[in-house]
C-alpha cells in the first residue's frame, strides 16, 4: 500500500460512533495522513469545513440529527458551502444496491462497505487521486461525473424514451464490496 504520500491531505471524518472515528483515524495516520478532524454527525462536519480546507472527507451514512446522504447534498448544493467539489467517501455498513445508487446520485466519489480494512480506504483514496472525475452539473444533481468510464453506446437514448426512469427493486441482502466496485465500475 505505498505509492502517495498522504501526509499532506487533511482529512474530515464524519461518524456518530466515536470508536469508528477512532479506528479510521488510526488508520489514515498509519497510511501516513497527519491531519485529520472529525465530527460526530453532518451538521457537525459542515461547521467544520468552514474553517479545515478537507482534501477528502470520509462519512458514515446512518447520522443524527443530519445523516451522511443529507451532509453530501448539503456539501454538493448548500449555496453556503465551503468546498461542493471535495471527495466524499461514504462509509456504510448497508451495501444494498438501491443505497450505493442513491449515495452516487448524491454526489459521492467512493463506497466503502463496513467492516473496513487499510487495504479497502486506501484502495479509495489511490481511486480519488488517481482517476479524478470531472464535475457535472445535471437537473438537480452536481457532483462528480456518475459515468466512470468511457462506453460508445449504439442504442436507443435511453433518457429520451424514459426508459432509464424505472425503480431499482429493493434487495434484502447487501452487496460485498466487490458487488459494489463492480456496480459503480461497469
Amino acid at each position: 500500500m505505498s505509492g502517495y504520500n498522504l501526509e499532506r491531505l487533511n482529512f474530515l471524518v464524519v461518524d456518530d460512533n466515536k470508536h469508528m472515528r477512532a479506528l479510521v483515524k488510526t488508520i489514515l495516520h498509519a497510511l501516513g495522513s497527519k491531519n485529520v478532524h472529525e465530527a460526530a454527525d453532518g451538521a457537525d462536519a459542515f461547521k467544520e469545513l468552514r474553517h479545515f480546507p478537507a482534501d477528502i472527507i470520509i462519512c458514515d451514512w446512518n447520522m443524527s440529527p443530519l445523516d451522511g446522504l443529507d451532509f453530501v447534498r448539503l456539501v454538493r448544493t448548500g449555496k453556503d458551502s465551503p468546498n461542493p467539489f471535495v471527495p466524499i467517501i461514504m462509509l456504510t455498513g448497508h451495501t444494498e444496491m438501491h443505497r450505493v445508487i442513491e449515495a452516487r446520485d448524491a454526489g459521492v466519489h467512493e463506497f466503502l462497505a463496513k467492516p473496513i480494512s487499510a487495504k479497502g480506504l486506501f484502495s479509495r483514496i489511490r481511486s480519488i487521486i488517481e482517476r479524478p472525475r470531472p464535475f457535472i452539473r445535471a437537473g438537480l444533481y452536481f457532483g462528480p461525473d456518475r459515468r466512470r468510464r468511457q462506453i460508445d453506446w449504439k442504442g436507443p437514448e435511453r433518457r429520451k424514451s424514459g426508459a432509464g426512469n424505472a425503480q431499482v427493486a429493493e434487495d434484502e441482502g447487501g452487496l460485498s464490496q466487490a458487488e459494489v466496485e463492480a456496480l459503480l465500475n461497469g
